[in-house]
């Protein structure tokens, strides 16, 4: 039961944020970030050795569509700058920053 608990309020965390949230629909992820004033925004993440990916903007909403079957960490780069949104599970990385932790598996 408590393990139930952990995770719907992880989920509403995750989801009920206001610039960043996820969907899952089968085995892909949609992640979206609310930075209507970006010009451009990079996705980079570890299931490809953190190879940047465009996001697409969609109706004032950043999105991108990764696998979400398997943990994976996540930064964003918004008009050349790194960008870490507001998220629950976090790690320092090699560089100085931290990524963003998605676990499907919580």
């Amino acid at each position: 039961m408590n393990r139930l608990l952990a995770i719907a309020g992880l989920m509403l965390l995750t989801m009920g944020c206001a610039t960043h949230y996820y969907r899952v629909r089968g085995e892909t992820l949609t992640i979206y970030l609310d930075r209507p004033d970006a010009k451009k925004v990079t996705f980079a993440c570890s299931l490809d050795d953190f190879q940047p990916h465009e996001a697409r903007k969609v109706d004032g909403r950043w999105t991108v569509s990764v696998p979400g079957r398997d943990p994976f960490r996540y930064f964003y780069v918004l008009d050349g700058e790194l960008f870490l949104p507001p998220c629950e599970l976090k790690e320092n990385d090699d560089f100085g920053s931290q990524n963003c932790i998605f676990n499907p598996h919580l």
